[in-house]
């Protein structure tokens, strides 16, 4: 047994236990991630840049309050990775564009400040598509992100190096941010758990004076091993900061203890393609035995007609408006160096004023048609993308042509986009796998109960479907 690799893969929590019990250092452990992702890294390209120095020192920290037996953040010591957007003071935050290349962030987002607080350790900051704007992890100031599972295919986006990160064990915990799928989707592509909080459970205070109003969806929410290490960083990112205007004033629930929540006599609500997807048939059947399974959990699931309005043309106008807004004077600058999609995007914002009318009035809908569904029901299960992690180069999404205006790494939220249009809380489970060994992620969507019941059901669902034991080829 590889001793190195066991210690690597254990849960966060595991973690802090033996930090706690002074069976293992903040330093040892700090070492440990450094030297998988020496080793690793220059394959995955799931961290853009590392924090070493600075991950060391605080490392060193941890252990001398460890030592003196002060008393420790919930996080101490443990090692963790942050999305490329989310800023940490005197380090480089590129966003994954030419455009900000020498750009240093002058302060911390509010993620990082709740990290460090709660003393964790920051190892480095993880790999994003193009200013965090779509599905899969291209850029245009480094090498494309890739899959552990299979190392040809994108490990999602915008979050796929957090996810890559984790599934590879090259962290204990990492952070990102969804604001059309960005957590989802990487944690499906990964086979890791990822949760998207509701609006402004999590700060979304980047550390800038002027922040950019490019998504308005988006939350940022962990990426983990397990159901109870996302609890446990939720627990520590979540809470109430006047900086950001969405930040909610009510205490944060209680994640942890969702985590062991009895969900006897949910109603389950089961929705194989929304009204309108196109789902690969291996993903059908992986992600409807899923469902089934919370029969096992003492749960009612039923097959619903949601009928919802493809989301691209939708979700699309927003996003172009909010991009062009932040970015749109690095049109003549730099304009022929953005990856094609950014470009797209950004051009389109000055054009979509009658379809920024029409989305919000369609948004406004389909916000209502999902507070009626949830009258009746507490969950909703569903695929979380079309298909699963995909070669670069080869979008398997040729059903899909002619029927959207955007770019084709855009159409990986077709399950996803609708949820952050409508506010809920939601999150990826692995489910299972292709036949070719690529992970497979089931969608649950909560209701009036938030983070808590999505929560309390993926932990009920990992009970009896474990998939931390799951290692990809690349570890």
């Amino acid at each position: 047994m590889n001793i190195d690799a066991e210690l690597a893969f254990a849960p966060a929590v595991e973690h802090l236990r033996l930090i706690a019990d002074k069976q293992i250092s903040p330093l040892e452990l700090t070492q440990l991630y450094l030297n998988r992702i020496d080793e690793l890294n220059p394959q995955l390209h799931a961290y853009l840049r590392l924090t070493r120095d600075q991950a060391l020192e605080m490392a060193r920290l941890a252990e001398q309050a460890v030592v003196r037996g002060e008393t420790l953040g919930p996080l101490h010591g443990l090692p963790v990775s942050i999305k490329e957007t989310q800023m940490m003071k005197r380090v480089a935050a590129t966003a994954g564009s030419i455009v900000y290349a020498d750009r240093v962030a002058a302060a911390d987002s509010a993620v990082v400040e709740r990290l460090r607080g709660a003393g964790a350790v920051i190892l480095g900051k993880t790999n994003v598509s193009e200013f965090a704007m779509v599905g899969t992890c291209e850029n245009t100031v480094s090498e494309k992100g890739r899959n552990p599972w299979n190392t040809e295919c994108t490990p999602g986006g915008s979050s796929g190096g957090a996810a890559a990160a984790v599934a590879a064990g090259l962290c204990s915990a990492a952070t990102g941010s969804d604001g059309g799928g960005s957590i989802r989707i990487p944690s499906n592509f990964c086979g890791i758990y990822g949760i998207k909080p509701i609006l402004g459970r999590v700060s979304h205070y980047t550390g800038l004076d002027d922040p950019p109003a490019m998504n308005l969806f988006s939350q940022n929410g962990p990426l983990t091993r397990t159901v109870g290490d996302a609890a446990l960083l939720l627990q520590t990112l979540a809470g109430f900061d006047r900086r950001d205007v969405n930040s909610l004033r009510d205490q944060p629930p209680d994640f942890i203890a969702a985590a062991n929540a009895d969900i006897a006599g949910l109603r389950i609500a089961w929705s194989p393609d929304f009204g309108f997807a196109e789902v690969d048939d291996e993903v059908q059947d992986v992600t409807w035995k899923a469902a089934q399974v919370f029969e096992e959990l003492s749960c009612t699931v039923e097959e619903v007609a949601l009928e919802i309005a493809p989301p691209y043309d939708t979700f699309g106008p927003i996003l172009d408006a909010g991009s062009h807004a932040s970015l749109g004077q690095y049109l003549e600058t730099h304009g022929d160096r953005l990856t094609g999609f950014a470009r797209f995007l950004i051009e389109r914002g000055p054009r979509t004023t009658a379809d920024y009318a029409a989305a919000m009035g369609q948004i406004a809908l389909q916000k209502a048609h999902m507070a009626d569904l949830f009258e009746d029901f507490d969950l909703l299960l569903s695929p979380v993308a079309c298909f699963p992690a995909f070669p670069y180069g080869k979008f398997p999404g040729e059903k899909l042509s002619g029927k959207s205006a955007y770019p084709e790494q855009y159409w990986n939220g077709a399950f996803t986009m609708p949820i952050n249009v409508s506010g809920h809380a939601a999150a990826s489970i692995p489910a299972g796998f292709t036949k070719e060994g690529l992970p497979i992620g089931l969608h649950i969507v909560g209701g009036k109960g938030g983070e808590v019941v999505v929560l309390a059901a993926s932990a009920a669902f990992e009970h009896v479907r474990p998939w931390a034991n799951y290692r990809p080829p690349m570890s």
